[in-house]
């Protein structure tokens, strides 16, 4: 008598085959719906804080950051810790490099106009101190004012926001997209170096990186890196 196959038959497998495509496919959809709203929070995060500097200076005429600490703490009504000399920008001098990035951010959060309550204090921002707020990849942002950043001469001062590392370039592509020319060397959103960039580091390579191909200023996608930086020029 013949013995049944205890194999598998074609139709079987097929259906195998089916169901394992239909969980890839909604594993890469998942993936897809999470850049997405991750890159949504970058953009919007970069607008808030946009409309929080000019909403700030606009209530108080004073930068935040720069504003003395005694005097945001009388005129926000809540004790402020952190604040700068006042000079009418964001300063990063040798001694005190942190102190009114930071600043910003504290007296930012405690007059309402960012979610948050930031510490201040001249340390460097990490994921675990609490002076500055993450990016979805969370890393540190970063706001400074600086002549040196991008090679912009004493007379063409720029604030800028540094978004912190981890974004994947494709990712980043996208930010550019959503919000500039879609290219890392020019416009109003860029490739960074690193996070310290918005310090007076150079920040666009004249070589290729893993994020930039700097002969057709394009994003490094094939490359595939999932550590770059942008800033983003006021």
């Amino acid at each position: 008598m013949k013995q049944k196959s205890s194999g598998f038959t074609l139709v079987e497998i097929a259906i195998v085959l089916v169901i394992i495509g239909l969980i890839l496919g909604g594993i890469l959809k998942g993936q897809e719906l999470i850049n997405n709203a991750r890159a949504r929070s970058l953009v919007d995060k970069v607008s808030a804080t946009q409309a929080a500097y000019y909403g700030f200076f606009d209530r108080y005429r004073a930068i935040p950051g720069d504003m003395l600490a005694s005097s945001a703490t009388s005129a926000i009504g809540v004790s402020i810790s952190s604040g700068g000399n006042a000079n009418g920008w964001l300063d990063n001098p040798s001694d005190a490099p942190w102190l009114e990035s930071n600043a910003l951010w504290e007296q930012l959060s405690k007059a309402g106009f960012i979610a948050g309550n930031y510490a201040g204090g001249n340390v460097a921002p990490n994921a675990d101190n609490g002076v500055a707020p993450l990016n979805p990849f969370n890393q540190p942002m970063v706001i400074g004012q600086t002549a040196d950043y991008m090679g912009l001469t004493s007379s063409s001062v720029r604030l800028n926001m540094v978004l912190g590392r981890g974004i994947p370039v494709d990712l980043a592509r996208e930010v550019d997209v959503k919000m500039d020319d879609g290219k890392p060397l020019t416009g109003t959103l860029r490739i960074a170096v690193s996070e310290n960039a918005v310090f007076g580091e150079v920040g666009q390579s004249d070589s290729n990186t893993a994020c930039q191909i700097q002969a057709s200023n394009t994003y490094n996608v094939q490359g595939n890196s999932q550590d770059c930086n942008l800033v983003y020029l006021y």
